[in-house]
């Protein structure tokens, strides 16, 4: 990879760590290598007690586990493990917002719809009569919709699979048996299947693994959007601050870190509530910021700055400036309570299935959202109270960043150019090449890759390219961060090609200048909103998704739900790039499965680089394959 320069902020705050002498994940990452080779190779299996065992696929090592495991059959068994892992996490999110909104409605939790219009959009697609009637009537029966799914023993096909995946590729799945009907049978089905005695053949292992990026794109991607639009309101454009540098001295700094909005939304409002007994307290204010995919949540609806992706977790504690961080499910790290005790910082889990040594754990669920939200806006005054009068270390790095192009406000825009077909303008600009195609940036930010600035380089050489780009997550966070997310970046980066549409559209909308060249879409869960724009593309085209000149890409592959979003994008047959290699390369049949035969099946598949001019090149000439196969 090319040793390019570290990002600033990360650059800087590493600086203010080391001076204080703080640990951080880069220092326990040096002291952790060499890493495992068995590991990274996915030859290493600990799933029963004869174990734990290590294939040599390539030396004079062992060939098979203590039981005869093949090398093959130990790599797709740990894929799907890691797979199943990822969808449970997002399914499990789902399940939570989905009960939230039930109890919602029942009056028994503290939140309202805000989102009538996906209420009445999801009706038409799932069938209800709404005509007439309130979005609380039908939002019930939504809710009962996606109800059934969690609890159905009678295999018939899961509701939001069925009614919001497109058709040519729910015909796809079902000839190779990939559709499903209860996410959690699936999940149970996919833990027994792996497990020690039970399926050994690397095949249908794979073909279960797909599955579960169904069980994923599907049950817990498209259900979370969808449930989240309609608590919160769907996202539309908006203009937010973003980097290290919203913190502010003065301030009741408090960081909202993890992806549960049913959180962080409170926190929001009682933050508003309470801002006065914070200016008693000899604060200017309470200052909320964002950290990881709550941040997206917040700054997308709510215009809340974005101060952190997830490696940069750590890093802004050691400013001493954070008063608070409160934190919900995943990504956090284990590491923060303890750098929070090294200054005056209250850290807070609130969820039931995170309790982290050294944290203070305040109980978070909606019946009682109200007084837990309370309690921990307070605890964030208390520690300013503390911290006030002594030095902190903010660096002034401040950016700008366009967020919030929901699929609905992406054709709110495009509906200024062409109101009867607003596709139409960026479907002619393939056409005539002025766009080369599509690429989905996503994923976490990974300190294996931030000092290459792997993300930032190859978004560049892609725009350079005329490819247009799409990002969630911490991926988001760092275009944010890096400049990416505003008109300017247009002229600065793009192609003639590329800058002559956006220029074109942003001005047509009435901008006052051109479309940013990457489009911030939200969270980690919000994946589903790029699914839902390519399947809006391939629709109003008559192809399936497979066939247009677009790529994912996980270009600093970090989590379980990367590997699980990734096998989502793979069902539907889009082309993924990633860095580093997932943990398949043990396994000669795996990585030809994935790497080649793949595209036979669903049309899609994966390609490893970790330079990131190269990984480019390879997402353009992927895209150039795909339009040459459309005869354009």
């Amino acid at each position: 990879m090319n040793n390019v320069v570290t990002p600033v902020a990360e650059k800087q705050l590493l600086e203010i760590a080391r001076s204080k002498g703080l640990e951080t994940g880069r220092d326990r990452l040096a002291a952790m290598k060499p890493q495992c080779g068995f590991g990274e190779l996915g030859t290493c299996c600990r799933i029963c007690y004869m174990g734990p065992c290590r294939i040599d696929p390539f030396g004079e090592g062992p060939k098979k586990g203590v039981c005869g495991l093949s090398p093959d059959t130990m790599v797709a068994r740990n894929l799907l493990r890691e797979a199943t892992g990822g969808a449970s996490s997002h399914v499990g999110h789902a399940r939570h917002l989905l009960i939230t909104l039930r109890d919602a409605l029942d009056g028994e939790a503290p939140y309202e719809i805000r989102g009538e219009d996906r209420v009445f959009a999801l009706g038409k697609v799932f069938g209800l009569a709404v005509e007439g009637r309130s979005a609380k009537q039908v939002c019930r029966e939504l809710v009962d919709i996606a109800l059934q799914d969690f609890g159905r023993q009678d295999n018939k096909p899961n509701n939001w699979l069925s009614k919001r995946a497109p058709a040519m590729e729910r015909e796809m799945w079902e000839k190779l048996g990939l559709t499903y009907s209860n996410p959690h049978n699936e999940i149970e089905t996919a833990m027994h299947a792996s497990s020690m005695g039970n399926d050994a053949d690397p095949v249908t292992l794979l073909l279960r693994t797909l599955k579960i990026g169904l069980v994923d794109g599907w049950s817990g991607l498209a259900l979370c959007t969808d449930v989240q639009d309609i608590l919160f309101g769907t996202p539309q454009v908006t203009t937010v601050e973003s980097n290290v540098g919203v913190l502010e001295e003065n301030s009741v700094n408090i960081a909202v870190h993890g992806h549960n909005p049913v959180l962080s939304e409170k926190i929001l409002e009682w933050a508003g509530k309470l801002d006065k007994e914070a200016v008693a307290a000899g604060a200017e204010r309470i200052n909320l910021v964002g950290v990881c995919c709550t941040g997206n949540e917040l700054s997308m609806r709510h215009g809340v700055p974005l101060a952190a992706h997830n490696a940069q977790s750590e890093l802004i504690l050691a400013t001493g400036a954070v008063d608070c961080m409160i934190v919900d499910i995943q990504c956090i790290w284990p590491s923060l309570p303890q750098l929070a005790k090294c200054f005056d910082t209250a850290f807070i889990t609130t969820d039931e299935m995170v309790h982290i040594p050294g944290a203070r754990h305040i109980e978070f669920e909606p019946h009682h959202a109200d007084e837990s939200a309370q309690e921990i806006v307070r605890a964030g005054i208390e520690a300013f109270a503390k911290r006030k009068g002594k030095a902190v270390h903010i660096p002034q790095l401040k950016t700008t960043a366009v967020a919030g192009l929901s699929l609905e406000a992406i054709v709110g825009i495009l509906s200024k150019v062409d109101a009867k077909d607003p596709l139409k303008p960026v479907i002619d600009n393939v056409a005539n090449g002025n766009i080369l195609g599509f690429a989905g940036i996503v994923g976490c930010a990974s300190i294996k890759f931030r000092d290459g600035a792997m993300t930032e380089e190859m978004i560049k050489a892609l725009l350079a390219n005329n490819v247009l780009v799409v990002a969630t997550g911490c991926i988001a966070h760092i275009c944010a961060q890096d400049g990416l997310l505003t008109s300017e970046a247009t002229g600065k980066y793009c192609g003639d090609g590329l800058k002559a549409v956006l220029t074109a559209l942003g001005q047509a909308a009435g901008l006052g200048g051109p479309l940013p060249p990457v489009w911030h879409m939200g969270s980690c869960v919000d994946n589903s909103r790029i699914v839902d724009l390519l399947g809006a593309v391939a629709g109003r085209l008559g192809v399936k998704i497979s066939q247009l000149p677009a790529v994912g890409s996980a270009p600093e592959l970090v989590q379980e739900k990367a590997i699980s979003i990734g096998c989502s994008f793979l069902a539907l047959g889009t082309p993924l790039h990633v860095a580093p290699a997932p943990r398949i390369l043990g396994s000669q049949s795996v990585t030809k499965v994935l790497t080649e035969d793949l595209v036979n099946i669903t049309g899609a598949k994966v390609f490893v680089e970790c330079d990131p001019k190269k990984a480019a090149a390879g997402v353009v000439a992927i895209i150039k394959e795909k339009r040459a196969a459309l005869g354009l």
